[in-house]
Parts: structure tokens; sequence; C-alpha cells
């Protein structure tokens, strides 16, 4: 809430909650922000899963720019305002979305984790998809694509942004739209989350065989031989080596902050 309300540089119209409660309620300390920012409406629910507290949400949304995130990101200061100029940018864009880095620290789970769970292009492009922790939609592509699908644990964000798309909408990565992010600090629950992943992958798949993927649902030709092969061996290589080269930027610019850091001191 505090990257939300005290630090961006362009103030929100209005935030809607949706608090499934549970172990962790914080809904005290959702009442104590709600008193600072008066735009703040709480819903309060049962956790079921991320789609059914969209479409709890989403009819409370009266903006014509709906923007998304979880409660374990963290946006930066930009985020509302260059999401908003995006959209003007790129009015053929139903969905714009950005990059996802980790809050975590420098360890070298963190950095895995980090490459490895969402994610990331150098250069603003025309994507599949973007996730849902860093998301924003026209208000009309809302009202064309409906409600995500509650049958869906994981993968809601692949379901609903296909549907815009073949609403004729464009969705858009720019990297410069960046939101912080809280990924699993363990690898168990990093090596879970992702077989969480790989099942709602196959569920997704199985919604919207025409969807594009790496692996075909059915080796009946030289083709989908030669793609089934490439799927076990040519995408998981150059996906390592892409990932590989990020860290190793990534670890380049902390080592060089670091340096100058050092220097002024």
């Amino acid at each position: 809430m505090d990257a939300l309300i005290n630090n961006q540089n362009r103030i929100p119209d209005e935030i809607i909650i949706v608090n499934g409660g549970g172990e962790n309620n914080c809904q005290s300390t959702l009442e104590k922000w709600k008193s600072i920012f008066s735009n703040l409406k709480i819903i309060k629910t049962e956790n079921i899963n991320l789609a059914n507290s969209r479409n709890i949400g989403l009819p409370y949304c009266k903006g014509d720019l709906i923007l998304q995130t979880d409660d374990d990101a963290r946006p930066l200061p930009d985020w509302i305002e260059k999401l908003e100029k995006a959209h003007t940018r790129y009015p053929a864009a139903g969905v714009i979305g950005g990059d996802i880095i980790d809050a975590g620290g420098r360890s070298y789970l963190s950095q895995i984790a980090d490459t490895a769970t969402f994610p990331h292009h150098f250069s603003t492009c025309e994507v599949r998809s973007v996730p849902g922790v860093n998301s924003s939609y026209k208000k009309e592509v809302i009202s064309q694509v409906g409600e995500y699908d509650e049958t869906l644990f994981r993968g809601e964000d692949v379901d609903y942004n296909w549907r815009a798309i073949k609403n004729g909408w464009k969705v858009v990565y720019i990297p410069e739209i960046k939101v912080y992010h809280v990924h699993r600090p363990t690898w168990n629950g990093l090596l879970k989350q992702h077989y969480m992943y790989g099942r709602a992958h196959y569920l997704v798949r199985e919604k919207w065989p025409e969807m594009y993927s790496h692996y075909p649902k059915n080796v009946d030709s030289f083709y989908t031989l030669f793609k089934w092969m490439a799927s076990w061996t040519w995408f998981p290589l150059v996906d390592a080596f892409l990932k590989l080269t990020v860290i190793s930027m990534r670890r380049s610019k902390l080592m060089c902050s670091f340096a100058r850091s050092k220097v002024r001191c």
C-alpha cells in the first residue's frame, strides 16, 4: 500500500483491494490505510484463487484503465505514470505489462528465481502474455473478455490475455515498467511453484489447443516430431543461455553499482 499511496509520481484515482483473509489477515492494516487514502475500497471475501478475487474486484473498478498487481509486489514510483502514457502511445494494445524484478536480495537462489519465474525482454515488444502481477487493461478489454476462468488455479492471466488477443487486441511488454516482487525464498518453494505453473500450462493448453507452445500436442508428422525433439533439446538450451545472459548482466550491474558507491565513499 505504501508503494501505491505514498510513493507514486501519479496518485491512483482509486484502489480496490480484495482481501481473502486467512491466516495472515491484514484487514486491520487495510483499515488504517483507508483512513489515509479515502478512495480505497476493501472487499472481504473467502480466498479461493486469484481468478476469483479478480472477478470480485473488477466490477468495482470505475476507471478507463485498470492496473493489477499482487500483495507480494511493490510497484516502482513511475509505475502508474508509465502505464498511463503507454496506453495512450499504443491504442491497439489492450494489455500492457512489464518487468518483474526480485525484491529479496542478491543470493544465488534470488537470481535464479528472478530469471526463471517471469519473462524478461530487453526492449518493448508484442508478446502473447504478461504476468498478472504487473499488468494493465483498457476497460474496453475487460468488457469484451469478461470474467477470469476460476477453474484455473494458476495461469488465469495467460488464459485471459489469450482471450484478449482472440478479441483483436495486442499484448505489449515494456521493460521500463517495473515492479519489485518477493520471490519464493527456498528451493523447495521455487520448485513447487514451477511445478504448479507446469500443471497450469497443461490446463490452459487443453482449453486452447491452438495456443502457441513449444510442446506439440500430437506427434503426427515430421514437423511435429522435429518440434517435439526440439522442445526437449534445442529450446531448453536456448532458454538456459538467454537466462544465463540475464543473470550475468544483472551481476555486472550490481558489481558496477557497488564499485561506484565504494568510490564515492
